[in-house]
């Protein structure tokens, strides 16, 4: 009859857990390049749903109005981050020589 401790000794024996290698600069960046594009669309779309439900509630308020058209055009500087966040990186690779 195996005990607790044996089995989980066996589990761990037969399982070794994978040791990641060094990941070089290219690799770091790359994977930076789509963690950076993907939150800079999140925050994107969430600017121009905001500013889209800020028009359709402003009801013909000017200043309501303005405040949505501002929170489009953020949304739209967003997205173009978003795109050039991949030019952005290869500068900064650049830089750093990799």
């Amino acid at each position: 009859m195996h005990t607790t401790f044996s089995v989980l000794s066996d589990l761990a024996a037969a399982a070794p857990l994978p040791i990641a290698a060094p990941k070089s600069i290219n690799q770091v960046i790359a994977s930076i390049t789509g963690w950076v594009m993907g939150i800079i669309a999140l925050v994107a779309t969430m600017f121009l749903v905001i500013g889209g439900l800020r028009y359709m509630a402003a009801g013909g308020d000017p200043a309501q109005v303005e405040q949505a058209k501002g929170n489009v055009k953020s949304a739209l500087v967003g997205y173009a981050l978003a795109v050039l966040a991949p030019v952005i990186l290869q500068v900064l690779q650049g830089i750093l020589g990799g």
